[in-house]
C-alpha cells in the first residue's frame, strides 16, 4: 500500500530543502550613485543629444534583465524612439518631461517612477538646468531606435 504525502508537506519539505542548501546568491549585493566615480559612462546612440551618457549598473545590455543610468544634459531633447523592451524608471536627478504617444506629458521630479511598454513610441525633454539622470531596468536587451517621424 502507497502513502501518499499532503501536498501542503511536499510544499514544505521543498522550501526546507532550498533554505538547507545555503546561501542562493552567487554574485554579491550591489549599491551605487549615480555621482559615483567608480561608473563607467559611455556614449548614447547617435540619435541621442550631444553629451548623453549611459552606464550599466548591473547585468549584460545584450542581454535580460540589465539596469543602467542614462543621463542626458540639462535643456536637452530626446527625440521620438522606442525599446524592443519594457523598461521601468526612476528619475535620480533633474526634472524630465517624458512623453508617450498618444499619452499627456509626464513630468518626472527625482524619485518619480515611470513606466514604458515595449515598443511604445515616446520622446523627452530635460527641463533643467541641471542633467537629468535616470534608472532604467529593461527586461529584455538593451536598444534604443529612432522613430521617424513627418513634419506636420
Amino acid at each position: 500500500m502507497h502513502k501518499h504525502l499532503s501536498m501542503p508537506c511536499v510544499l514544505l519539505s521543498a522550501c526546507m530543502l532550498y533554505f538547507a542548501s545555503g546561501p542562493v546568491a552567487a554574485e554579491p549585493a550591489l549599491a551605487i550613485a549615480s555621482a559615483d566615480s567608480t561608473l563607467k559612462w559611455g556614449a548614447c546612440p547617435d540619435f541621442m543629444p550631444k553629451g548623453c551618457q549611459l552606464a550599466v549598473l548591473h547585468g549584460d545590455p545584450a542581454k535580460a534583465n540589465a539596469d543602467v543610468f542614462l543621463r542626458v544634459p540639462g535643456k536637452s531633447s530626446v527625440p521620438m524612439h522606442i525599446h524592443t523592451s519594457a523598461e521601468r524608471m526612476i528619475l535620480t536627478q533633474g526634472e524630465l518631461h517624458l512623453t508617450y504617444e498618444g499619452q499627456k506629458v509626464s513630468v518626472l521630479k527625482p524619485g518619480s517612477y515611470a513606466y514604458g511598454p515595449a515598443k511604445m513610441p515616446h520622446k523627452a525633454v530635460c527641463a533643467s538646468a541641471k542633467p537629468c539622470v535616470l534608472f532604467i531596468a529593461f527586461e529584455q536587451p538593451v536598444d534604443a531606435i529612432l522613430v521617424e517621424t513627418t513634419p506636420k
